[in-house]
């Protein structure tokens, strides 16, 4: 079967892990694999195949994947599911013939990826963070290719160097927009929108300092505020008391269905490292103070904020030092500073990569070239078909 442009279609499996910063990408990936005309299969674990408004039109196979914790007894159930996982996707492999297995990390990546080595199918993993995520690490030796999103990440052997492809990570398309407009324009007495996120189910320490670090800004910077503010259910009601209170205009919700549109007019975003937000961030080109999350494998949304601090793009304060008082010595910088603000902007936006998705497909599908990939698959349908009846002829 061909595409529109004469191309051959190919069928690409990916695997992913079921949280948002596997998911989204895979999700991105997916989308650009099947707008060039190829088909495409999802292996996941109950929470992924939950995840809303992603995966249209891409088959998904919900597969046993075990973690590695709990001692010996917990590893043994987990090496046990991992291999009926595994098996699991073998079969899917016999019927979808794929040309190609992309990982996403997380623990269901790891039976399709090792369906994939036991296959011969050639097999690339996406790095979301700027530290190699242990499952990946597991699968780093058995891959073809290792796409990363960072330029420098941590915990990834100098000995698979070789195989390293920096895409960047996939953000979504409303987000790549925003690159081409200008930062909004901050006049000296204007407004100054604040966006505070914290994840997929918001952060209450941003909720508990950030409206007293706004509170203790002068009262002239103070007046000029607008905040929208992702807060935990939880949290919602005490923080509202809280703006109100200081008399600064507050948007809040637990969940923003219009971020590209927040993120579009902020001056300034005060959030977590996490893979995602430091991708939109850089791909939109605004400027932010980011609080890694302590307690991220690994460190990890610490080395995530590195490269756009280290750009000039961002400020980084740990959590153990977020207190209202730095928080509001860092905004008043950054702020009262002319010209502070849209310089971090372009230095965000300097680092960028709003290609990362139709890099991440162009890897994909060199994995197996169009006439390779073809040979490989009748290859494997005969030997299907050549076990199939072995086994007829043995009953």
């Amino acid at each position: 079967m061909t595409d529109s442009t004469g191309q051959q279609s190919r069928h690409f499996v990916l695997a992913a892990g079921g949280t948002g910063g596997h998911m989204i990408p895979a999700h991105a990936l997916a989308a650009e694999l099947m707008r060039r005309g190829h088909h495409v299969a999802l292996v996941t674990d109950d929470r992924g195949a939950r995840f809303p408004g992603l995966f249209a039109g891409v088959q998904t196979h919900i597969v046993p994947a075990g973690r590695l914790i709990g001692g010996p007894s917990g590893w043994l159930k987990a090496v046990k599911n991992i291999f009926a996982g595994r098996d699991m996707v073998r079969r899917l492999h016999e019927v979808f013939q794929p040309s190609a297995v992309i990982g996403f990390g997380g623990y269901p990546a790891l039976p399709a990826m090792l369906a994939a080595a036991k296959d011969g199918i050639p097999t690339a993993i996406h790095e979301q963070n700027a530290v190699l995520g242990r499952v990946n690490r597991l699968l780093a030796g058995r891959v073809d290719a290792i796409a990363t999103a960072y330029s420098k990440v941590d915990r990834l052997a100098d000995k698979h160097s070789r195989k390293v492809r920096l895409v960047g990570n996939p953000v979504r398309e409303e987000i790549v927009a925003l690159r081409d407009q200008p930062f909004p324009t901050l006049t000296k007495d204007g407004v100054f929108r604040v966006l505070v996120t914290g994840g997929s189910q918001g952060a209450t320490i941003l909720s508990s300092v950030v409206p007293e670090a706004l509170g203790l800004l002068p009262l002239g910077f103070r007046r000029r505020l607008q905040v929208t503010q992702q807060c935990r259910l939880e949290d919602i009601d005490s923080v509202r008391a809280k703006y109100a209170g200081l008399g600064i205009p507050a948007d809040l919700a637990t969940y923003l269905p219009d971020m590209p549109e927040r993120l579009g007019w902020a001056h300034l975003v005060i959030g977590r490292a996490g893979a995602s937000t430091v991708a939109e961030l850089t791909a939109a080109g605004r400027p932010a103070i980011l609080i890694p999350y302590p307690a991220a494998t690994d460190d990890h949304q610490t080395a995530n904020a590195r490269e756009m601090v280290e750009a000039g793009g961002a400020r980084a304060i740990p959590q153990p030092r977020f207190t209202p008082v730095e928080l509001a010595k860092q905004m008043q910088k950054l702020a009262l500073e002319p010209g502070a603000l849209a310089n971090a902007a372009k230095r965000a936006h300097g680092i960028g990569r709003p290609n990362a998705t139709s890099a991440l497909a162009d890897l994909a599908e060199g994995l197996a070239p169009q006439s390779v990939a073809i040979e490989r698959r009748r290859d494997r349908v005969t030997a299907a078909a050549a076990a199939s009846r072995r086994k007829v002829g043995a009953a």
